[in-house]
């Protein structure tokens, strides 16, 4: 999309909607372009959907809840 800076200035929110929509937008001082907006973009990225996975699952050794022997609860002063 192509405007001029006198329709950027009244129309910047509609412009900023298209934006985020993903348009590029030029804006002309008269016939040259001055300027090209397009949507910013951190480093981090688009924020996860909620529910997605964002890492790898956690796995557990076998018996990692199984209760601790008596050595085990001397060793950790539990008794």
């Amino acid at each position: 999309m192509t405007v001029t800076v006198h329709h950027a200035k009244t129309h910047l929110s509609q412009i900023l909607k298209q934006i985020e929509l993903g348009e590029e937008v030029v804006i002309c001082r008269g016939n040259h372009p001055v300027a090209r907006l397009v949507q910013f973009e951190t480093k981090k990225g688009k924020r996860p959907k909620i529910g997605s996975v964002t890492s790898a699952p956690v796995i557990m050794s076998p018996g990692v809840f199984d209760p601790l022997s008596q050595s085990d609860l001397k060793e950790w002063g539990l008794v």
